[in-house]
């Protein structure tokens, strides 16, 4: 092997060779670098990968590669159409170069890389690429690593809404809970928006699924009960206390401050406590905010009343079995009927349609906790981002960010 067929086979450009490098001053610092075919370098067919001799045309093609030093780099490749016994014309395989690609495979790796833990912005004024390029760039490799999802083993999910962006567009997102990983996100939170995730998973993948862990959002847990036969519905404890705190808590809060609206002092007590009142007891640090609360809910019956039973509330879910959970129940909604407080007779009366899916939990030891930390690290994707112009992208981000432990 000569020197200079040394040297071009450095620059990984397998198949060609080096014939001239020019070094340009513009507005950028460039450099160009025209290829030539390499003697006795095999040609293989990119239809069907067997070995070819015949040439059917060749066009000049420029591509962008990783930076030289400080200057942008383009590649001026002449690039082969074979003539295929079998699949007629074809352009030539290159391992370096894909078909129809307007930058090599290094540099689409490396803005990939980047990509992963930059905003595209970012990543397109590094490399000098248009951000539409870098968007495109990415999109490609996400697919190809994330499509299709793997849903053969799949036999829990957990799903969850989250705010796509202001106005109240939501998106869902569902993930196999136990292996920490998502499987799909699409837009809405109604039962059509999700139904292309059990058409993906298929009949056989439905008819797998055993549980699955939720909130009370009506529409998810009806189309699961359509589409998945052996399925058992759970109720994610930390949505329904939530929903507890505002519908109870808040609202006893505010009447409270209310009654006492000529005794300032009073009712300022009440109305500046909400973030106290929605803790939890072991929960709060400083001495001085356990002993405000103490006298809080000594000083106010209805206060004290449904911040107690929002502690039985959630011993409904640490219950031994179903049997166990339903006779809690009727104990707790017993106390909440004869309460006289409307808020929590309320609540008590609405709550009752969804024991099934709460007694269940006693079972099936499922939450969406894990989803409410994928939540939080949506927002910090979306916030990296300044927002995503393509939710098809965006979702895949989130997939990507979240491939699954083993």
């Amino acid at each position: 092997m000569s020197y200079d067929d040394r040297t071009s086979s450095l620059w990984g450009w397998e198949g060609y060779r080096v014939e001239t490098i020019q070094r340009r001053q513009g507005q950028r610092l460039e450099v160009w670098v025209f290829l030539g075919f390499e003697r006795g370098a095999a040609m293989i067919c990119d239809g069907c990968g067997a070995a070819v001799d015949a040439v059917h045309d060749i066009e000049s093609r420029v591509v962008r590669d990783l930076p030289i030093l400080d200057a942008a780099t383009f590649v001026s490749v002449p690039r082969r159409r074979v003539a295929c016994p079998d699949c007629g014309p074809r352009v030539e395989r290159l391992s370096w170069l894909a078909r129809y690609a307007r930058v090599t495979t290094r540099l689409a790796e490396s803005v990939g890389r980047l990509c992963a833990v930059l905003p595209i912005k970012h990543v397109a004024a590094f490399f000098g690429l248009h951000w539409s390029t870098v968007k495109a760039i990415d999109t490609h490799r996400l697919r190809a690593a994330l499509d299709p999802p793997d849903l053969t083993n799949v036999e829990v999910l957990a799903m969850d809404e989250f705010a796509l962006r202001k106005g109240h567009r939501y998106a869902t997102v569902v993930i196999d809970p136990r292996q920490r990983r998502v499987l799909w996100v699409g837009k809405g939170r109604g039962r059509e928006d999700i139904r292309p995730f059990f058409d993906l998973l298929g009949p056989a993948g439905c008819r797998r699924i055993k549980a699955v862990a939720m909130d009370m959002n009506a529409a998810y847990a009806r189309e699961v009960e359509a589409r998945c036969p052996h399925a058992v519905v759970v109720y994610d404890l930390f949505h329904v206390i939530a929903k507890y705190g505002r519908e109870v808590i808040d609202r006893v809060r505010v009447d409270e401050a209310n009654r006492l609206r000529h005794d300032k002092k009073a009712r300022k007590v009440i109305k500046t406590a909400r973030w106290l009142l929605l803790r939890n007891r072991d929960t709060i640090e400083r001495k001085e905010d356990q002993v405000r609360l103490d006298e809080l809910l000594d000083a106010n019956k209805s206060l004290m009343t449904v911040y107690v039973l929002r502690d039985e509330l959630k011993d409904l879910w640490r219950k031994s079995s179903p049997e166990a959970a339903l006779k809690a129940w009727q104990a707790w909604a017993t106390k909440a009927l004869q309460s006289g407080i409307p808020a929590l007779m309320h609540f008590a009366k609405r709550l009752e349609p969804y024991l099934a899916g709460i007694a269940a939990a006693t079972v099936w030891r499922l939450n969406t906790s894990v989803l409410e930390g994928i939540n939080n690290r949506i927002k910090v994707i979306k916030r990296m981002a300044y927002g995503f112009r393509d939710d098809a992208y965006f979702f895949l981000k989130i997939r990507a960010a979240y491939p699954g432990i083993p």
